[in-house]
């Protein structure tokens, strides 16, 4: 109701009464849609500070501003000098005017998302200077017709069949909740009558009462049991929402901004440590497949020719097991086969140990933020909090989406693709044709592009580099050793409706790497 026209009466009488005969000595801003006017007699500073955000529109008057001394302009340079004659509402309008001993004129036009201010030069029906330009509209806004008029009979009350919005529609949000809540909607047209009449009258009341509801702060008129502020002075109870929404709310929206990052890192990071101890508890229960392969090279003599399935006796377990083989594939190359699977699983568990050890150190780290975090209670500390954990850096890094990792080898940049949709991305935004394209051959993975370097080819230690990296990206990373076809991009195109990340590649090379990630160089 800070903005409603049944406060702004109360508020325009007080500012009438306190700044009458003030002069106007300086008018500037220095924060996106926030308007500050100085005035001053012989004896006292008033400011005028005028928030004009879109999400947070409201007014506060302080004693006192600072103005910076940089990033600040000064703005409606035809007030400075003049002094205040009156201030006055318009008619049932969310909108005042400053009258000024010239006859020019102030119009705060407080429209919410749409709120602005005007500057009318004496005898001019039209503004000729806007407060936010871009609301262009206002420029047609005729000062005679700001208010309006109602009619407040009961004959017209009985003519809208009681619709107290059509009635009266300067109540607001608050006051119709009010008349919702004592039965309004259920009430025949005489009690709906006294219902507005009593609201009304509640209306005229000079008290002011501040309250939150739903993280968000408002003023308003009515009685209220849970108020946080209090008083019969409506400056004061303007500045103390200014306050609250402008400082305390945004405190608590910063605050909860980063809680939520998180709490979420934390969910994401247990939800990783539980997977992963589960998989890595599977891996070191099962027999290790090097085990299998020992017990058919002990018997390769009783396994009969073309076999698919065949009864051994486990000596590790002592117990005779049913082992299967691999139809086309000789018993030893099974056996080789099963010997590189064991390799690869023991580099797999290793690769899950450093993982868990480094979201176990994350996991302490977001419990230990969250908690230092819960206990800020102030602006000053929440801004020191994010500066030194560096976080407005790494969360704009992230905002960034950057679809590739960047890695450099020798003076050239490979870029590695994030996912199937980054690679996409990576192939069409930030490849060139002469650039080196490699992928693992036959599985998914990820594009590495190996950035061209004018007049320079390509050395084999780097496309030896970036080929390890993109065996390491996919579905070959635990093996020994992985195919990598490379080639040059204008080689390589996207087919219309192909899935995320898959291509044709016209023309290619194939090396053999062992899959290395980047702590392996």
């Amino acid at each position: 109701m800070h903005l409603n026209y049944h406060f702004l009466k109360f508020l325009c009488l007080e500012l009438s009464y306190r700044l009458q005969g003030f002069q106007i000595i300086e008018c500037f801003s220095q924060n996106k849609d926030e308007l500050v006017i100085a005035c001053a007699d012989a004896s006292e500073q008033l400011y005028i500070r005028a928030n004009l955000l879109p999400v947070i529109s409201c007014l506060s008057f302080p004693n006192e501003f600072k103005r910076g001394k940089r990033n600040t302009i000064s703005l409606f340079p035809e007030l400075i000098g003049q002094t205040i004659i009156q201030v006055q509402t318009f008619s049932f309008e969310r909108a005042f005017k400053i009258q000024l001993n010239s006859g020019d004129c102030i119009v705060f036009k407080l429209h919410g998302t749409r709120s602005n201010v005007l500057y009318y030069p004496a005898g001019e029906p039209y503004p000729t200077l806007l407060f936010r330009n871009e609301l262009r509209e206002d420029k047609n806004l005729h000062i005679d017709h700001i208010g309006i008029s109602l009619d407040l009979s009961f004959e017209n009350f009985k003519k809208l069949e009681g619709n107290a919005s059509k009635f009266l529609p300067t109540l607001g949000k608050i006051p119709r909740e009010w008349l919702k809540s004592n039965g309004y909607l259920e009430s025949d047209l005489q009690q709906k009558w006294s219902l507005i009449q009593e609201v009304s009258d509640l209306l005229e009341s000079p008290h002011y009462a501040i309250f939150k509801e739903n993280n968000d702060f408002f003023l308003t008129l009515l009685p209220i049991e849970h108020s946080i502020f209090d008083t019969n002075d409506p400056i004061a109870a303007c500045n103390e929402l200014f306050r609250y929404k402008v400082v305390i709310q945004a405190f608590e929206k910063e605050k909860s901004h980063w809680l939520k990052i998180f709490e979420e890192q934390k969910k994401r990071t247990l939800s990783y440590i539980q997977k992963t101890s589960q998989k890595l508890q599977s891996l070191e229960t099962e027999a290790a497949p090097s085990q299998i392969a020992d017990v058919i090279m002990a018997n390769l003599h009783q396994i009969p020719s073309g076999a698919e399935e065949v009864k051994l006796l486990n000596f590790y377990t002592q117990k005779e097991e049913s082992i299967k083989l691999k139809k086309g594939i000789t018993p030893q190359k099974h056996a080789e086969n099963l010997y590189r699977k064991s390799k690869n699983r023991k580099k797999e568990l290793d690769q899950l140990y450093q993982n868990l050890d480094e979201k176990d150190k994350l996991l302490e780290q977001t419990e230990s933020w969250i908690q230092e975090l819960q206990e800020i209670k102030d602006f000053r500390s929440l801004k020191d909090f994010i500066k030194s954990k560096q976080l407005v850096s790494k969360q704009k890094e992230k905002d960034q989406q950057i679809p590739y990792k960047r890695f450099e080898v020798e003076g050239f940049e490979l870029l590695v693709g994030k996912s199937a949709k980054a690679n996409d991305e990576l192939l069409r935004y930030f490849a060139w044709k002469e650039d080196l394209w490699l992928h693992a051959k036959g599985v998914s993975g990820s594009h590495v592009i190996i950035k061209y370097r004018s007049a320079l080819t390509y050395p084999k230690t780097v496309i030896e580099r970036a080929a390890e990296l993109a065996a390491y990206y996919s579905k070959l990373k635990n093996e020994s050793l992985a195919p990598i076809i490379y080639t040059p991009v204008k080689y390589v195109r996207k087919v219309k409706g192909s899935a995320a990340g898959s291509v044709m590649v016209d023309k290619e090379k194939v090396l053999m790497v062992q899959p290395k990630g980047p702590s392996e160089e």
